[in-house]
């Protein structure tokens, strides 16, 4: 596993917007998961994991919950729908908007030391 990184480190040095639990950034992301099937990410992703996805709906907020991930970034500059936002903000899970797609994204945090080895 690499090193473990915060994420409100993410958040700056990504610049990322955040759209939900912003007083949770201080929440250590222990690795990576990328996917846009629930199913997967709820038989493979590990606690403490950041979940990067396209998906929108406020499913996405109960797996993360059930998980316990440290977060989810929206990639394509997709945007949370409200009641997504909503059921985030009752979990305290963060979801965080960026414009990169999820090729980059994966990269650039591989980068900083975030990896998806379990």
């Amino acid at each position: 596993m690499g090193s473990q990184v915060k994420l409100t480190e993410l958040v700056r040095g990504l610049k990322l917007s955040v759209r939900s639990a912003d007083g949770d950034l201080e929440r250590e992301v222990t690795g990576g998961y990328a996917s846009d099937l629930l199913s997967d990410v709820l038989a493979n992703s590990e606690p403490g994991n950041l979940w990067i996805t396209l998906q929108i709906h406020k499913n996405i907020v109960a797996v993360a919950s059930m998980k316990d991930l440290a977060g989810i970034i929206l990639v394509n500059g997709r945007e949370p729908e409200q009641d997504t936002i909503e059921k985030a903000e009752a979990e305290n899970i963060a979801i965080m908007v960026t414009e990169m797609p999820t090729f980059e994204l994966v990269g650039r945090l591989y980068g900083l030391g975030i990896t998806g080895t379990k």
